[in-house]
């Protein structure tokens, strides 16, 4: 024993400069992940998709349908905040149910006749047409509402357009209108706001799979840490503390590849396990809405599976500052870029860069698919699981390759004996 008080450690200069700067560069990390990807989603919103129908049959030789549909398009056509994508109602209903827009705008049928008897002469309150904006929330609460505060604005200038038309065209004729007509006269169109993909009440408002695939993440990932080090105490190499208690086996030399193959077909077999417990937990326990029990199951075992052996991977290669690594992975870079509230459109482009391949927007997609949509391939599901298949190869191929070359190089975990331990006499 050296003799030195433990707390003396505190005076040395490196520990309080090595921690410091790794907590510190987590702290900012964070900071510029969670903050700067949600700070100004308006201001960054590109390319959002918005449906825009025109049911008008219009009235004569007019149409004020295509007019409003037309008008919009021309408007927006120097910019590249709304994609607004012209379609049916067929296709529109198609295209929500996919999460493919995060709302829409739509001029009913009968729009031009219900506008343009507003300049007739009959008595009494004339019907105020309507401009109908769908929302969508299982898109994403904030793309829904940037996407309704979009196409509202978009209705409503629409709306003034046409007034001003109505009004440039009945001319002096306007007088003889009745009073009611001459107010709506000049704004003809009610804008109305409806829910276009209805969720169940237990959604979460469209939150649900967000917060589900959250689960399975933050789940493989803890479970990955334990199952690293559980399996370095089996093999011996590791203390195993239990409160005061301490263990330590007797070691059993493993290769670094063999400890990884060992760790994976740990977690393998246990996500079966994890898969079912969170299931259980969400839709039994917690009374979540969720359809396709049985994808779901399948779907949350892979997850768990896959996102746990790709925390393994980055623990075995990196060792200590793995956990590290995998935080800003799984976590940090992860939930700001998973497309849940904020959607993609919205991020600056190095998060969109990000939301590419971060696994946690991968699992979101099709665990999205599986509960709002009835889980179709081209809603994310198929994505999901093709992704999920990429991460396994490309775990495989990094882990056990980068640990190969370890082990050719000597960098392996078995000690080497001393030549003073090999020559020493028992005592």
């Amino acid at each position: 024993m050296s003799g030195i008080h433990p707390f003396r450690v505190l005076r040395a200069r490196p520990l309080w400069i090595a921690n410091g700067v790794i907590t510190g560069v987590l702290a900012l990390l964070f900071a510029v992940f969670y903050v700067g990807a949600n700070i100004d989603p308006a201001g960054h919103m590109k390319k959002l998709p918005v449906g825009l129908v025109n049911a008008d049959e219009g009235a004569g030789q007019v149409n004020l349908g295509a007019q409003i549909t037309e008008s919009i398009r021309k408007s927006t056509a120097g910019g590249d905040r709304i994609d607004w994508k012209v379609m049916d109602e067929k296709e529109l209903k198609e295209q929500l149910g996919k999460g493919k827009l995060f709302g829409a705008l739509v001029v009913p049928a009968g729009f031009t006749s219900s506008v343009t008897a507003l300049t007739g002469t009959t008595t009494g309150t004339p019907a105020r047409p309507t401009l109908t904006v769908l929302t969508n929330q299982s898109a994403g609460s904030i793309g829904s509402g940037l996407a309704r505060t979009a196409t509202t604005a978009a209705a409503e200038n629409a709306s003034l357009q046409v007034g001003k038309e109505l009004t440039a065209r009945i001319g002096t004729a306007q007088p003889k209108l009745p009073a009611a007509a001459r107010v709506l006269l000049a704004d003809p169109a009610a804008v109305t706001v409806k829910d276009g993909h209805p969720l169940d009440s237990h959604s979460g408002l469209g939150l649900t799979a967000f917060y589900y695939a959250l689960t399975l993440v933050v789940v493989s990932m803890l479970s990955a840490n334990v199952i690293s080090g559980q399996v370095d105490h089996a093999l011996g190499y590791t203390h195993n503390d239990m409160g005061p208690l301490r263990r330590h086996r007797p070691l059993i030399r493993a290769t670094r590849v063999q400890t990884l193959a060992i760790s994976s077909t740990l977690m393998a077999g246990l996500s079966l396990l994890m898969g079912t417990l969170v299931m259980a937990g969400a839709v039994g326990l917690m009374g979540m809405d969720a359809a396709h029990l049985p994808l779901l199951w399948l779907y949350s075992v892979c997850a768990v599976a896959v996102a746990g052996i790709g925390a393994l991977t980055v623990l075995a290669v990196f060792g200590t500052p793995g956990m590290l690594v995998v935080t800003l992975v799984f976590i940090g870079m992860a939930v700001p870029t998973a497309g849940a509230t904020t959607p993609i459109e919205a991020l600056p482009g190095f998060y969109r860069f990000l939301a590419e391949f971060e696994p946690l927007r991968q699992i979101t997609g099709g665990i999205r698919s599986i509960l709002y949509y009835d889980a179709q391939g081209d809603a994310g599901l198929t994505r999901g699981w093709v992704m999920m298949a990429a991460a396994l190869v490309a775990a495989a191929l990094f882990g056990f390759g980068v640990l190969g070359w370890y082990d050719r190089k000597g960098l392996h975990r078995i000690p080497v004996e001393t030549t003073s331990e090999k020559t020493a006499a028992p005592a």
